[in-house]
């Protein structure tokens, strides 16, 4: 199994605090499966900022800590950027990292209470320089929930989006888990990810997600995600399928 969104990097954000956290979150890690898994430090988001140098030396050393204990996990490099507006500036500069550092994909966060007026724009300059954004959580993002023909409008576009693990599960709470697999349904979900934190109170939760997307969309549906994840770390084009609206009357209740 392969997860493209962690923050098992030691104490650089709010994720693995010291280097046997991150070997604890390793063993977790393999524990569910996962024998690939790719560290998304959060950068830009206000409070914290993890350049891309940085990060390809601290994957370096974590993957090299992972051997010494004979864990079979390997670690790829990727950050999680917050939108923000010098995005296509820092990936020129290098200052910025695609996820694994050899492919066009990137994760793109949105804030958690509201859209961006110019985030349609710099989604769309993103795709015009040959970026493939990758919107991160955004069933936990509260404007998207009360609006959810935001994101309509951007996976319409080619915008790819990865839901969080604990989401499906109802980790988050049931509502966001209601619009979680209102979201799959709907075409608007392209990977499942962990988006995992510390072993305790934001864990992998991979192996239960894939058995409730499993139990309530099908066996296809399921693999669908873990190849896609699979195509990523290959640099390949994932499958997708046509995005359909969220119907609002269907939709009414969830807040």
């Amino acid at each position: 199994m392969i997860d493209i969104h962690s923050h098992i990097l030691p104490g650089i954000d709010d994720g693995a605090k010291t280097m046997e956290d991150s070997i604890s979150m390793a063993k977790a890690a393999v524990d569910q499966g996962i024998r690939t898994i790719i560290a998304t430090p959060h950068h830009r988001n206000g409070k914290y900022e993890n350049y891309k140098l940085d990060i390809l030396r601290q994957t370096e050393e974590l993957n090299a800590s992972l051997v010494e204990h004979d864990i079979p996990l390997t670690v790829l490099p990727g950050q999680e950027t917050r939108l923000h507006g010098d995005m296509i500036d820092e990936l020129n500069h290098e200052l910025s990292l695609t996820l694994t550092n050899n492919t066009n994909y990137l994760f793109v966060e949105l804030p958690s209470g509201h859209v961006p007026r110019y985030a349609k724009q710099m989604l769309f300059e993103l795709q015009l320089e040959g970026y493939q954004p990758i919107i991160v959580h955004p069933e936990r993002n509260k404007e998207i929930i009360e609006h959810p023909s935001l994101l309509y409008q951007f996976t319409e576009k080619g915008v790819l989006t990865q839901v969080t693990a604990a989401s499906v599960i109802g980790k988050f709470g049931k509502n966001i888990q209601k619009f979680s697999h209102q979201l799959i349904e709907s075409n608007q979900v392209h990977f499942i990810a962990s988006d995992a934190h510390n072993t305790t109170t934001r864990g992998f939760c991979m192996v239960e997600a894939y058995e409730e997307i499993e139990k309530q969309h099908g066996m296809e549906v399921r693999y669908m995600f873990m190849e896609n994840t699979e195509l990523l770390i290959q640099g390949d084009s994932v499958n997708r399928f046509e995005p359909v609206p969220i119907k609002k009357k269907k939709f009414l209740g969830l807040f």
